[in-house]
């Protein structure tokens, strides 16, 4: 899909708030906010349409989210910018009806994010936020573009995503190793490897292995996952566990020291980063059908950390040397592979654009961002408000899908200084709190 055509602007325009980046939880900001009389914002995005993870689009894959989790219908069951509008006017409705699957496929999602983008003029893609400044004297902040264009506002949305991650032992590696969210691009040189290994332990880890033991027999390479977890952690989806994708949840969890805070994120990482039980079904029913005609060159080494990694060595010329150690024998043992897959997930970085105005930033005692119930992270408590950056305050609740129509309401409830879509503040049946 191409770029619509953009109205002439002046080079320097004022808004009401400026939001930088486009993923899925600004590109709600931009579908919630506009049909708002009286609130003018402008979205920057540095990418020349939008474009959500598409280096996983495996055929098939699915959103581990209901539909409902859109842009939009948490906040606004009547918005035109819905999933089921976009499936409307797609001509697919009864289809995904037919369907009976709240799922939706990831790269459809994709679809219909870039269909509802293509309706809001107030986005700008090709501007790469370089540089925020903020004036005392008019209390404007300035974001600079890489286009020479500024924009100025009372207020920031800061949606800048989480960036690849890559473990320190791999940095620098070289050798053409592969972070998962450029997998599809790379599938088919993978394939032409005699070996390959996936280094992760989530859902990502899980559909690459899956998709690569599926052509084990035609490629003939040997496949081997690694994963620090000791087992493969089912994503937790009961319905009393999902309500703690609440608002009350969330209240209690930020009102807790911050130490006990990062103690509860660590604990429940299969929370929201676990697999997909199914498709943890589907890679052991795979091997099982494989291994009736011979030993299938797979393997599954679980308590496993990559503890060092390099590339071309004397004793391995063209491969990778992974130094590994099973974490509850602490025995260390190497590996050798010629390809290498690091599914090691996303975290967040404070952007480079933010340094000029970092000193109204507030930070805990760990150099995070402190941020207040509703989401800023300024001085002032509303002016500078974070998209998927809270979740040593916030909870696990802060990347999931579900809740992003929830805190947009609450961001816009700021912007405005009242309530246009309804905030709640009680849906769970259980009690958190004492």
């Amino acid at each position: 899909m191409s770029t619509r055509p953009e109205p002439r602007r002046p080079r320097d325009t004022t808004a009401d708030f400026v939001a930088i980046g486009l993923g899925p939880f600004n590109l709600g900001l931009a579908c919630l906010t506009e049909p708002i009389d009286g609130l003018d914002g402008v979205f920057l995005e540095s990418k020349p349409d939008f474009d959500w993870h598409s280096g996983m689009f495996l055929e098939g894959s699915t959103l581990q989210t209901p539909f409902l989790s859109d842009l939009v219908t948490l906040a606004d069951p009547t918005s035109p910018f819905s999933f089921l509008s976009y499936l409307k006017e797609s001509g697919r409705l009864y289809a995904f009806y037919i369907r009976e699957s709240f799922y939706p496929l990831r790269e459809e999602f994709n679809d219909y994010c870039r269909w509802a983008a293509a309706r809001i003029p107030s986005i700008r893609f090709g501007r790469t936020a370089t540089e925020v400044t903020y004036d005392e004297a008019d209390g404007l902040y300035t974001v600079t573009a890489d286009t020479g264009e500024s924009f100025r506002a009372p207020r920031l949305v800061l949606g800048t995503g989480t960036p690849p991650y890559l473990p320190p032992a791999c940095e620098g590696l070289g050798g053409g190793a592969v972070h998962a969210s450029g997998y599809l691009p790379a599938r088919e040189q993978l394939r032409r490897k005699g070996s390959v290994t996936v280094v992760g332990s989530g859902q990502s880890a899980a559909e690459i292995y899956h998709d690569l033991l599926q052509d084990i027999d035609t490629h003939g390479y040997r496949l081997t996952w690694v994963t620090r977890s000791p087992r493969f952690f089912p994503l937790e989806y009961t319905k009393l566990t999902l309500e703690m994708t609440s608002p009350e949840y969330v209240d209690y969890f930020h009102a807790l020291p911050p130490g006990t805070r990062d103690r509860l994120n660590a604990g429940q990482k299969n929370l929201y980063k676990g697999i997909n039980s199914e498709l943890i079904n589907a890679i052991f029913d795979l091997l099982y059908v494989k291994s009736r005609r011979g030993k299938v060159p797979a393997r599954l080494l679980t308590n496993t950390s990559l503890v060092h990694a390099a590339y071309d060595t004397p004793d391995a010329p063209g491969a990778f040397t992974l130094g590994l150690r099973q974490d509850e024998q602490g025995v260390d043992h190497t590996l050798t592979t010629e390809g290498l897959v690091l599914a090691t997930g996303y975290r967040y970085r404070v952007p480079g654009f933010l340094t000029p105005v970092l000193d109204r930033v507030r930070h805990d005692d760990q150099g995070r961002y402190d941020v207040t119930r509703d989401y800023a992270i300024d001085v002032t408590g509303s002016g500078i408000f974070v998209q998927n950056a809270e979740l040593h305050t916030h909870g696990f609740a802060s990347p999931d899908l579900g809740m992003a129509a929830y805190r947009n309401s609450r961001i816009i409830r700021q912007l405005l200084g009242r309530e246009h879509y309804r905030v709640e503040t009680a849906i769970a049946f259980q009690e958190f709190t004492a």
